[in-house]
């Protein structure tokens, strides 16, 4: 062989040996930038549509809205363990910091729900004062629940010794998703506005509201309470970050489409958005410009979700659709029929 043909060789192989080092280091790097990916389906079955589900880690149960019933899973094992039924039309849940009573936004009766968390069974029933609550959360510095009623446009505040509204304040436009720092103060998403509304929780009182440029119809709300951002969830492929303390919009990451609900992993400072064309999104709020690490395909319509902080785990619900129906003068937009049996629970983890 001549020594100009092996050196040729050795350069040839000195290159395919760069490259496959190069390759493999951006494998490596892909893989621990997407960290999440699908590892359990729960079928759960039955018909009727959803709103939101909320996580309880200490208790491993997962929550459902569904229709005139909360379903109530067992984390560990994806099987039902009880409902809490007889209602209306129902939209959220919170839970006390006593680990004893939940409450529900049970729009179609204009009422919160007050459950034992014990034995599931219904203990009260409270009225709003105003009409389709459907975002609700405890605020544990005053031991109060609020419940955001979207077809009135108010909060009703919950005092949870008594069990009676002492409070309802009017909002700027129609609520959608609560949170709370613990402290006293709460935040709400107002989606016909673009607007984040700030209520002090030991006044009863609307404090800010702060318009989000660049964010159309937030919906889903997560808060990263010791770094004071905001991660509202909004129409037209978006993500905001928002300053907690200003209002000052940081971001503007972007997510699927048709995003409904956020959530927010403290330990590795992960947002997340579940969006209806069926895939979560993952930003990584550690870096500077927040890039979105993983847009990780879950499946059409699963657009709530719950995030799990114990077992590091987003659950998100869909089911079959059907054909959509013809638009009619009564129902310009018609929903597609959901397909009896197939709703089912999608679990990413890592």
């Amino acid at each position: 062989m001549s020594n100009h043909r092996t050196a040729r060789l050795l350069a040839l192989a000195v290159l395919a040996a760069t490259f496959l080092s190069v390759l493999f280091a951006s494998t490596v790097q892909l893989s621990a930038q997407q960290p999440y990916k699908i590892i359990d389906r729960w079928k759960i079955g039955g018909d009727g549509g959803w709103d939101y589900l909320l996580a309880d880690p200490p208790a491993h149960r997962l929550y459902i809205t569904r229709g005139p019933q909360v379903l109530v899973l067992d984390t560990t094992t994806g099987k039902q363990v009880g409902a809490i039924a007889g209602l209306h039309g129902t939209h959220g849940i919170a839970l006390d910091d006593a680990g004893k009573f939940g409450y529900i936004s049970d729009g179609g009766g204009n009422a919160v729900v007050v459950f034992d968390r014990a034995t599931l069974a219904t203990v009260a029933t409270i009225p709003t004062g105003g009409q389709n609550p459907d975002g609700i959360v405890f605020e544990p510095a005053t031991q109060t629940v609020w419940a955001f009623d979207g077809r009135s446009k108010d909060a009703a505040v919950i005092d949870t010794a008594t069990r009676k509204v002492v409070a309802n304040i009017t909002l700027p436009g129609k609520p959608e998703f609560p949170a709370v720092d613990g402290k006293g103060i709460v935040f709400d998403n107002i989606e016909d506005k673009n607007e984040i509304v700030r209520l002090d929780a030991h006044t009863n009182k609307l404090t800010g509201a702060w318009p989000i440029e660049g964010c159309d119809s937030p919906s889903g709300l997560a808060f990263d309470v010791p770094g004071a951002r905001l991660f509202p969830v909004c129409d037209g492929k978006k993500m905001a970050v928002v300053d907690s303390n200003t209002g000052k919009v940081l971001a503007l990451p972007a997510i699927g489409d048709g995003p409904d609900a956020a959530g927010w992993d403290a330990a590795h400072k992960l947002a997340f958005a579940s969006s209806g064309d069926g895939v979560l999104s993952v930003v990584d709020a550690s870096k500077p410009g927040y890039p979105t690490i993983e847009t990780l395909p879950t499946q059409k319509g699963a657009r709530t979700m719950a995030y799990d902080s114990a077992a590091d785990r987003v659950y998100l619900v869909t089911a079959e659709f059907g054909p959509r129906p013809e638009p009619t003068p009564e129902n310009p937009r018609p929903r597609p029929p959901i397909v009896p049996g197939s709703f089912t629970v999608i679990v990413a983890g890592r």
